[in-house]
Order: C-alpha cells, then sequence, then structure tokens
C-alpha cells in the first residue's frame, strides 16, 4: 500500500446532506449548483447554501468539491464563465476544487480562476495513463477513472503518472450501463439529455423485442413474457475490497448518489468511514470487522451488489432482469436538530421525571408514539429506543406525525444527541 490516507468522498443532495455527510465521516463532499452538473433533478445548492455548506465542512476539516462536468454546447460558455467568477469571488468560503469533463469548461475555469484545483470527471472517459498524463499537463490535479477500468489497469495508470497525482475511483452506489455515462436512452426516449444533467434513467425501464414486420408481436427476453429490466445493473460494492483498491494506487474512493437521501449518505459515510479506518489500523482489524460492515451498508438502500469492472469484466450476472425496485431495510424519520430540557405543563414528565429531555426533527415519514426506532450514532453505535412522547412545533402532545417535514419535539427512551440520525426497520422489505 502507498504511504497516503485514502479519502472518502461523499454525494451530497443537499445542505442537510452534507452536514449529514460531514458528521458521519466524510474526508470530502462533491456537490452541485444551480447550473452545470450532471444531476439537474437533485435539490442542488443555491449561491447561499452553497457558502453556509462549505463554512460547515471547513470548520471541520473537510473539503468541498463542486461539480460543473455537463458536456457543454455553444449557448451553455459565457454561463459557464459567470458561474466561475461566482464561484471564485465566494471567498472565504470557495469550494476547494471544481469536477469538469468538458475541455472548454475546463479552459475558462483556468482563465477565469487560474489557481483553482480541477479533477476531470469521469464522464470524460479516463481509460488510459496517456489521458491522465495529458489532463496533468493540462494543469489537473486529479482524474476520476472510468467505471470501465479494471484494479490492474488502474495499477498501470498509478505506475505511469507522477506521484502527487491523484487518481479518483467509484467505490459504491448505482452503475450506468452506458460507456462512462455518457448515454443517449434518455435523451432520444424522454427528450432529456443524460449529459446535461437530466437523465430520467430508462435503463431502469422494462423492455421487451419485437420484430419489424410483426407489431404489437412481443418476445420475451430471458424467461419473463412481460419484458425484462435488461439494461438494470446492480449497485457497486466494494466494502470488501478496501484493501485491494488502495493497493492499486486509487487516492480517493468515491461514493455516488447526489440523488440520495440523508439516511443514505449516513449509512454509507459511516460504514467506509470505519472499514478506511481499521485497515489504517491493521487488515486483521478490517477483516474482523466484515460481517458488522456488511450488514451496515445492506441498510441504505441498494439493488443488489456487485463489485463492477474491478475484476474483470462483468457477467450476466450483473444486471438485474425480473425488477428495478429498491432493496430498502430501513426508513428515514429525520436527523437530530437540537435537544434540550423541558418541564412545562405541555410537555409534564413521564413516570415521575421533574424535567424531560426533548429531541427536534424535521420529521420525513410517518411514526409514532409508542413505536420502537433506532438511534444511528456517528461513532457507529445503533440504538434501539422507544417512543415515549411526541410534541408538536408548540409542544402540544400529538399520537403521531403523520406530515412530511413536520416539526416533531420527542421523548425518546434514551436521550440522542445533535446530528443523531432516526431510523425504523422497514417491516414490508
Amino acid at each position: 500500500m502507498r504511504n497516503k490516507k485514502p479519502e472518502l468522498l461523499i454525494p451530497a443532495s443537499s445542505l442537510e446532506v452534507l452536514k449529514t455527510a460531514v458528521i458521519y465521516g466524510a474526508d470530502a463532499v462533491y456537490i452541485g449548483g444551480e447550473a452545470f452538473g450532471l444531476r439537474a433533478k437533485a435539490k442542488n445548492f443555491t449561491k447561499e447554501e452553497m457558502a453556509e455548506g462549505i463554512a460547515f465542512a471547513h470548520a471541520r476539516g473537510v473539503k468541498v468539491y463542486v461539480t460543473a462536468n455537463i458536456l457543454a454546447h455553444n449557448e451553455d460558455l459565457e454561463g459557464a464563465r459567470t458561474y466561475f467568477e461566482e464561484l471564485r469571488d465566494m471567498q472565504p468560503e470557495a469550494c476547494d476544487a471544481l469536477i469538469i469533463s468538458d475541455p472548454g469548461m475546463f479552459t475558462i475555469a483556468k482563465e477565469v480562476w487560474p489557481e483553482v484545483e480541477i479533477h476531470i470527471s469521469t464522464q470524460a472517459n479516463n481509460t488510459n495513463y496517456q489521458t491522465y498524463l495529458f489532463w496533468w499537463n493540462m494543469g489537473a490535479k486529479r482524474v476520476v477513472s472510468a467505471r470501465e477500468l479494471s484494479l490492474q489497469e488502474i495499477s498501470t495508470i498509478r505506475e505511469h503518472i507522477p506521484e502527487d497525482m491523484e487518481i479518483e475511483s467509484f467505490i459504491h452506489g448505482a452503475m450506468c450501463i452506458s460507456y462512462s455515462g455518457r448515454c443517449l436512452l434518455s435523451s432520444f426516449l424522454a427528450g432529456r439529455d443524460a449529459n446535461q444533467g437530466a437523465c430520467t434513467h430508462p435503463c431502469r425501464w422494462k423492455y421487451a423485442v419485437m420484430e419489424e414486420k410483426r407489431p404489437g408481436e412481443y418476445f420475451p427476453v430471458e424467461e419473463n413474457e412481460r419484458g425484462t429490466y435488461i439494461f438494470n445493473s446492480k449497485d457497486l460494492c466494494m466494502i470488501e475490497y478496501i484493501p485491494e483498491i488502495v493497493a492499486a494506487g486509487i487516492d480517493s474512493l468515491k461514493i455516488e448518489g447526489r440523488m440520495k437521501t440523508a439516511l443514505y449518505v449516513a449509512t454509507v459515510a459511516r460504514t467506509y468511514r470505519k472499514a478506511i479506518d481499521d485497515l489504517l489500523t491493521s487488515e486483521e482489524t478490517y477483516r474482523a470487522n466484515m460481517d458488522w460492515y456488511k450488514e451496515e451498508i445492506s441498510k441504505c438502500t441498494y439493488r443488489q451488489f456487485t463489485t463492477g469492472f474491478y475484476f474483470g469484466k462483468p457477467t450476466e450476472e450483473t444486471q438485474i432482469y425480473d425488477n428495478n425496485t429498491y432493496v430498502n431495510e430501513y426508513i428515514y424519520l429525520g436527523i437530530v436538530e437540537e435537544t434540550k430540557t423541558t418541564d412545562t405543563e405541555s410537555a409534564m414528565p413521564v413516570a415521575g421525571e421533574q424535567a424531560k429531555a426533548l429531541a427536534r426533527i424535521e420529521q420525513r415519514n410517518k411514526f409514532s408514539v409508542g413505536d420502537t426506532i433506532e438511534i444511528m450514532k456517528p461513532d457507529g453505535r445503533n440504538l434501539t429506543v422507544e417512543v415515549l412522547g411526541m410534541y408538536n412545533g408548540d409542544l402540544e402532545p400529538v399520537e403521531s406525525c403523520p406530515h412530511s417535514k413536520q416539526t416533531i419535539w420527542l421523548q425518546l427512551s434514551e436521550t440522542p444527541d445533535k446530528y443523531d440520525l432516526l431510523r425504523v426497520r422497514n417491516i414490508d422489505a
């Protein structure tokens, strides 16, 4: 292994998710602004949210990278120049790097903000060491490897590039069936260009085969006469292979998911954080805790797992042919935003307590007094607790919280801390 601690890079779709990623173990987060990123349907960040998020991350020693990785058209270029100027002028809360795939966008960024660190997106199809050297000579600090590369190929790239040049690779999350994410399906079928950040994920739709001269007569693919999800890939998961990832010379371990919830981000960040830290302690420690990693990583939404291209070309086992649904073992309830102790009449003590600690959340899914839920802590602990009481924003008692994003004060059988995440097992999973 190289004598360098690998970076854990986590996605963030919103300010709430950014803070979650930071608290639950990210070394760096990547976010999108309101333009020029490849997740147009994500909430993305306003300029004010970006400044707040960067300040929050920097105060805790975490870096923030901003995506501007669309494949630009002529009409995008002047707007990009203005956008990069705005990002540059956000000092002292400027981002730590830009993620770019298009040479034109790269050129403009360098003209507008010469000192900014630039990372080359996986969208640029980075499959060989000469490509890495090209971008290095142009002034890029880091290149994100194409998902189609094996660990052996990445290792060869590492041998041919400068020691100071960084390799970033995806280690977890959704896989795209098109080469390095350059897909025309969404544009052709739905009029929404994946290369402009508007992918509708038609690879997850159901398909059948029809012969040209037999309209309406559908032929089964595989064994399902109603069609097949033939393009639907399993999700990447490399939690069992962190030593191999690090040994290949990868500097930044990237999680996919700028459309994901805080629960997903917290679960993945915490699990990989512990796995990386355990490996840095010793490989024996890492191996000893493998059951915990696998159990925890399965608690976030996923489509079944694969190792992608890392150990060779994928087989038919990499696809899911019978459905396009996620495995979803836990339901996200909310993040603790504040705790306080109250003895007001509107929140009377339970079982003789003189005062009780309440935790405030912005509720995301319904639950009720008497339910058993779980407190997920950044340090790796999971605490099973009972909901003893529930109060609305005016501290009036309620039995449940049926409305999404409702402010709720909770009394639990064990008091949580700020930034603890609340979840409940999905009985339908």
